[in-house]
């Protein structure tokens, strides 16, 4: 097999997934619901110190009812967002990324459903 063989070989077999090789940077803040997106936001950053049991702050964010009492008096947003007046979250912590405070946004917005 002479050289322009074993190139249109070589590049008959060459393989790519656009979405491996690129993978997309946007924000997925559609469906956001609270079991399956809102849950394991806050149990990988925030349950180690606002559990039922640990209760640091006197804040428990394990339940939904919970979780939807901060919602409701604005303490949630004001806190993942550092806003000025509010107890930054995570404690010591940088800001948790741009794309999960959306997501938490989007499902207040929505009117913080328990689904």
């Amino acid at each position: 097999m002479g050289a322009l063989g074993i190139a249109i070989a070589l590049n008959s077999c060459y393989y790519d997934v656009e979405e491996e090789l690129y993978p997309s940077s946007e924000c997925q803040t559609s469906d956001v619901a609270y079991q399956a997106v809102i849950a394991p936001i806050l149990a990988d950053n925030c349950l180690v110190c606002h559990s039922t049991a640990a209760n640091l702050g006197n804040v428990a964010l394990s339940t939904y009812e919970q979780v939807k009492t901060y919602v409701d008096n604005g303490k949630l947003l004001g806190a993942i967002r550092h806003t000025p007046g509010f107890s930054a979250m995570p404690d010591g912590q940088p800001k948790l990324a741009d794309c999960t405070i959306a997501k938490i946004e989007k499902w207040v917005q929505d009117g913080a459903p328990n689904n």
